[in-house]
């Protein structure tokens, strides 16, 4: 038998793991704002540099096949060259692809540009919680952290709106790529001071170059075809194609991954029934909360005649109770009761807050009909992450954990890009439904309009629905499984031998 493979880790002071905490939430802000922020500034970017409808969408796609394709390799990089040499090395680069964007005179730059921040966050995304995971491994402060960390991947993207609106109206559409500089600075510098170097022990484990190509093309065929679909509609050659390319390349993946001497993923982190479950959340919320955050903001915009700031502030409370659901469900329930019973608990209350939006109508307003389905969504959102991202990394070896937590924003993504796809479908066939349904009347178009997004907000509660009783019956009970609250640190679960 070979040796194992092994990691020295420094155990931080407490200061220094708070601090920690502070560098790794700007890192993962950054990256997860990133996907939303530049959609409140594609209007004023497509007339300054001239491109046209068709072509705007690839500003948000280019960044989601980078980020999504590349996210399980960002994540094993992270593993076998250092989290804070990778860590820092994605702050650099995320910054300079945001510069090159914000200064972009072409359609063509802008793009490579979003195209480079998407590579580098899929370093940066899985590194930033792989740090978490490695930093703390007392369970009340792991808790606490989490419980910090999934708010903020809850809430970045409506942080997103707000900041875009902020940023488009008051300054111009480039200040929401350069705002990632000073973020990345500031995050640098804490990351070089705080992040401990780890010292690894015994053999470097090689990089598996074919499960790294399989699933790669495997995911950017995912999030490709998604997207077409979204553009070109579902009966579309290269729809099928990418989707069907994509099914054999991940198909593929699995069985190199039962026989790889090095494997990339370990199929015991996937097929652990927690963690097994966790990133079903993931996935599941991501794909949901799609329909909260587009057709919300169309609504606010369209129906309401919100401003981008007005609609970045309609979503502040949201985030409010996001933050302070992650809060008490890290430090009270979540230890005493577990993710079996919280998930489900927090995708219930999801469920909930989307059929109370189906209420909307032309008469809807925001205090009676808006906050508080959105209220009610924040808590379910905050009592929701926070369990799944701690399940998803608890137990996993510290030299995989890297790939672990790449498998959370993996999730998060596909879940996204399906989400996309088929809400916007749904909403757009809805629509052409309801208006060769209805008489031509002065409101037809907003009737149409209204009727899309009820239609969208009731998928999701289904799919909400879905999560919760999935989760209740996979997530294992408190005595079966480790317990979040009194769990052990990382030791040799899934450590390869060389």
């Amino acid at each position: 038998m070979l040796p194992v493979m092994s990691e020295i880790t420094p155990a931080p002071a407490a200061s220094r793991r708070w601090l920690t905490l502070v560098v790794v939430g700007l890192a993962q802000l950054m990256v997860v704002l990133d996907a939303t922020v530049v959609n409140i500034a594609l209007p004023s970017a497509q007339t300054d540099l001239g491109f046209s409808d068709g072509d705007r969408q690839w500003i948000v796609t280019a960044y989601s096949l980078a980020f999504g394709s590349l996210l399980l390799l960002g994540g094993r990089v992270s593993d076998l060259v250092g989290r804070k040499r990778t860590f820092l090395i994605g702050l650099v680069g995320f910054a300079g692809a945001s510069a090159l964007g914000g200064a972009a005179a072409t359609f063509g730059l802008l793009v490579a540009a979003r195209a480079l921040q998407g590579a580098f966050g899929a370093l940066l995304a899985p590194t930033a919680l792989a740090v978490l995971t490695t930093t703390f491994t007392i369970p009340k402060e792991r808790s606490r952290a989490f419980g910090v960390f999934g708010a903020i991947a809850g809430a970045g993207g409506a942080v997103g709106l707000l900041l875009g609106g902020v940023l488009t109206e008051n300054l111009d559409w480039r200040w929401n790529l350069y705002v990632n500089v000073p973020i990345a600075v500031v995050a640098f510098i804490g990351a070089a001071i705080l992040v401990p170097a780890i010292t690894r022990e015994g053999a470097r484990p090689r990089l598996d170059v074919p499960g790294t190509v399989l699933v790669s093309g495997g995911l950017f065929g995912i999030v490709f075809g998604f997207s077409h679909a979204e553009t070109d509609g579902w009966d579309a050659p290269l729809t099928w194609i990418s989707l069907a390319a994509a099914v054999v390349l991940l198909v593929a993946f699995v069985f190199w991954q039962r026989r790889a001497s090095h494997p990339l993923l370990p199929l015991g982190i996937v097929l652990d029934r927690n963690r097994g479950a966790a990133f079903l959340t993931v996935l599941i919320a991501g794909a949901g909360m799609f329909g909260i955050f587009l057709f919300v903001t169309y609504f606010l915009q369209v129906q309401l005649g919100y401003s981008p700031i007005q609609t970045g502030l309609g979503f502040l409370p949201m985030i409010l109770m996001l933050v302070l659901a992650a809060q008490l469900g890290n430090n009270i329930f979540l230890p005493r009761f577990g993710p079996k019973v919280m998930v489900p608990i927090g995708l219930t209350l999801l469920t909930i807050g989307m059929v109370y939006l189906t209420h909307l109508s032309l008469d809807s307003v925001y205090v009676a009909d808006i906050m508080p389905p959105l209220l009610i969504l924040g808590f379910g959102m905050g009592s929701t992450m926070p369990g799944a991202f701690q399940s998803a990394t608890l137990g996993v070896d510290r030299s995989f954990a890297g790939v672990a937590s790449a498998m959370v924003n993996t999730s998060q993504q596909v879940g996204g890009s399906i989400g996309t796809a088929l809400l916007n479908t749904i909403a757009a066939s809805a629509a052409t439904a309801w208006v060769d349904a209805h008489a031509k009347t002065a409101t037809l178009a907003a009737d149409a309009a209204i009727h899309s997004y009820t239609t969208v907000f009731w998928c999701s509660a289904g799919l909400f629905a879905f999560g919760a009783v999935l989760t209740a019956l996979l997530f294992r009970r408190r005595s079966q499984g480790l317990s979040l609250s009194h769990a052990a640190p990382p030791t040799g679960e899934l450590a390869v031998a060389h």
